[in-house]
C-alpha cells in the first residue's frame, strides 16, 4: 500500500504513521503553494542553498510550519554533503537552520531525536528520503540518501546510531519516500561497481544495463536491501511508488531540470505534549 497521502496540494503525509503514533508530523512536501517566483524555483522551494532569494524560502517554510502546526522555532535543518554523518537533535538544538543556511548543522545527512517539539528536516530534489520510528524509545530518524550516501551505508549507518541509542532492531520501521525511479536514473559503470561492492547475495538486483556502460539504477530497492541486511525486517519497511521526475506536477526535479531545481522537504517530529 502507497504509504504518501496527498494532505494538501503542498504537502504529502505518512498517514499510518500519524494514526498510529499521536502527536506524531511526518511528511513530505511538494512542489506547488508556495511564494518563491524565479523560474526554477516557483513555488514551495524549501532549499535556501539553490539561489532562491532568503525571504521567500522563510516565508515557503512558513506557510508549512502554520498548516502542519509546528513551530518554525523548532525546526532544525543541514547542510548537506552525500555523506553518511547522523547528528543527534536535543533541545538545545532547536532553530538551527531553520530560517537561514549558516546556522544549520554542518556536513550533516541524517538526524535523529527522541526529544519533542523539534522537527528534524532535510532537503532533497531525486535523492531518496529514509524516514525511521521506534516506538519504544520514541526514537525518529530522517535520511538523505543519494547515491554516494546510499552506497556509503548511510540507511545502516541509521540502524546503528538506533541500536546505540537503546533501540530494538525489530522493533525500528522505516518509510522510503519520493525519489528518483529506476526507469530516470541512468547511472555509469563506476556507480554501478560502488553499487555491486555493497551487494552480497541478494535475490533481485536493484540495476540493469540499458545500453553500454549506462545502468538504470533502483535506489529504493537498495536502500530497501541495505536496510534489510542491517536487520529490519521486510513488514516493517515501505517504499512509496512515487517518482520525483515522473510526477512533475508534484515535486522538482534536479535531474529532469537538468540541475536547475528547487528543493522538497522531508520532515518528523514528535509535538509537544504527545505522549505514547
Amino acid at each position: 500500500m502507497e504509504p504518501f497521502s496527498l494532505k494538501s496540494q503542498e504537502y504529502f503525509v505518512i498517514k499510518e504513521w500519524m494514526e498510529r503514533f499521536p502527536g506524531l508530523e511526518v511528511g513530505f512536501t511538494t512542489k506547488n503553494g508556495g511564494v518563491s517566483n524565479q523560474d526554477a524555483f516557483t513555488g514551495l522551494n524549501f532549499g535556501f542553498h539553490v539561489g532562491d532569494e532568503q525571504n521567500a524560502v522563510c516565508e515557503n517554510r512558513r506557510l508549512l510550519a502554520d498548516q502542519i502546526a509546528f513551530p518554525l522555532s523548532g525546526w532544525v535543518g543541514a547542510e548537506q554533503t552525500h555523506d553518511i554523518h547522523i547528528a543527534r537533535v536535543e533541545k538545545s538544538d532547536q532553530g538551527r537552520g531553520s530560517t537561514n543556511y549558516d546556522s544549520s548543522f554542518a556536513e550533516t545527512d541524517g538526524f535523529l531525536t527522541n526529544e519533542q517539539g523539534i522537527l528534524l528536516t532535510l532537503c532533497y530534489a531525486d535523492c531518496v528520503p529514509l524516514y525511521f520510528i521506534e516506538p519504544e524509545t520514541r526514537l525518529i530518524g530522517v535520511a538523505h540518501a543519494g547515491w554516494k550516501g546510499t552506497v556509503h551505508g548511510i540507511a545502516a549507518e541509521m540502524i546503528s546510531k538506533f541500536q546505540q541509542n537503546g533501540a530494538k532492531t525489530e522493533k525500528i520501521s522505516a518509510v522510503i519516500g519520493p525519489s528518483i525511479c529506476k526507469k530516470c536514473y541512468i547511472v555509469d559503470e563506476r556507480v554501478i561497481n560502488l553499487v555491486k561492492n555493497i551487494l552480497d547475495g541478494v535475490d533481485k538486483l536493484p540495476y540493469n544495463q540499458v545500453s553500454e556502460g549506462q545502468y538504470s539504477l533502483d535506489l529504493k530497492e537498495l536502500n530497501r536491501q541495505i536496510l534489510l541486511k542491517a536487520g529490519v525486517s521486510d513488514g516493517n519497511i515501505q517504499v512509496t511508488d512515487y517518482c520525483t521526475s515522473c510526477h512533475s506536477e508534484h515535486f522538482y526535479s534536479h535531474r529532469r531540470d537538468k540541475g536547475n531545481a528547487g528543493r522538497m522537504m522531508a520532515y518528523i517530529g514528535w509535538k509537544e505534549d504527545s505522549h505514547p
